[in-house]
């Protein structure tokens, strides 16, 4: 039966759409859970780093918390402010939200696998873009617009400085970010996340030959995520939780998904590009070690944010524009130097 469905053309495009379909809603539904797993990590580990509990009263453990906030969530009041721009205040976090998904179209997860019985080879996958870095880079930078604009719209001047910061402060970040990847590209020769991961195969990791380009990709990933020491358009000290300050509900629940899938993004692509992606030892899989390097860099995350105090915004601004760019730019150079 399967031979014959191979030898009509029109039955291999219909099940190759139904099976990107079937991807799609996969990688979308996982990315739509993260927040549950991630939000009880983050409080458990916060728990751990300041010697206390953390949740532990709901479910075992406090296991069942992230649902008790996902109910509570649904179920508040949606408030609207009075005097704000209600149809893009209502829009932006769908702004925000959107791009970070997006994102996922092109991102490998490990090595293709084959079906039994019917011997049908599944790429893990969505799409190998050739030039799958620029697209992920391009995507991602949309999501700001959903920032900007959720602080402009709600008529607050907390809400509004926070937008402003997160302007300039992913612009500032996203060309250290973009010239971070140009050495990884340069070793590579190539734009596909898919050659980049292979390019690094038998433990040739980019880390070995680009540690200034990662920890320039690690600075500038934590300020792209608004993530503390570089959290300013949220500042819940100076401005009252910045940008989201006036939403609440499912919308307020929209941009904290935002955030938690860029930095589940971040952790991903620093795999990727740095660590080899799904390489590794043979006794597991590689979408097994490919989950473990994110984890261990979503935890590097949620270390950071509760090990070291917020900057000024000042000093965020210095250090992405006469540290980190400059430091980029050099370290093209040189890559270029050495490959010639």
């Amino acid at each position: 039966m399967f031979d014959l469905i191979n030898m009509n053309p029109m039955l291999v495009m219909i099940l190759e759409v139904l099976l990107i379909c079937v991807k799609v809603v996969v990688v979308s539904l996982i990315l739509f859970m993260l927040p549950l797993p991630l939000t009880y990590m983050e409080r458990k580990v916060a728990g751990h780093i300041q010697v206390r509990l953390g949740p532990f009263r709901t479910g075992p453990h406090g296991i069942l918390q992230p649902f008790a906030d996902m109910i509570k969530l649904m179920f508040k009041e949606d408030i609207v402010p009075a005097k704000a721009d209600k149809w893009l205040f209502k829009i932006a976090p769908v702004i925000a939200m959107v791009p970070v998904f997006a994102v996922y179209a092109t991102v490998p997860f490990g090595e293709s696998i084959t079906i039994p019985y019917i011997n049908k080879e599944i790429t893990m996958y969505i799409s190998d873009m050739n030039v799958g870095i620029l697209y992920v880079l391009a995507i991602a930078g949309i999501s700001v617009y959903g920032i900007i604009l959720g602080g402009w719209a709600s008529n607050s001047k907390y809400a509004l400085f926070g937008g402003l910061r997160s302007s300039a402060q992913m612009i500032s970040y996203e060309l250290a970010l973009s010239f971070a990847c140009v050495g990884v590209v340069m070793l590579s020769n190539s734009l596909s996340l898919v050659d980049i991961v292979k390019s690094q195969s038998n433990w040739r990791w980019n880390i070995l030959y680009q540690p200034v380009g990662f920890f320039i990709f690690l600075i500038a990933g934590i300020a792209e995520i608004n993530r503390i020491p570089f959290d300013m358009p949220e500042d819940e000290g100076t401005l009252g939780a910045g940008y989201h300050a006036e939403y609440s509900a499912m919308r307020f629940a929209f941009f904290m998904l935002t955030e938690y899938v860029a930095m589940v993004t971040i952790s991903t692509l620093a795999v990727l590009l740095f660590f080899g992606g799904w390489d590794g030892p043979g006794f597991l899989p590689g979408i097994v070690w490919f989950v473990i390097k994110v984890v261990a860099f979503i935890y590097l995350f949620m270390w950071a944010r509760f090990t070291y105090p917020r900057y000024r915004f000042d000093q965020l601004m210095t250090i992405g524009w006469k540290i980190l760019l400059p430091l980029s730019l050099l370290n093209i150079l040189i890559t270029g130097l050495v490959i010639i």
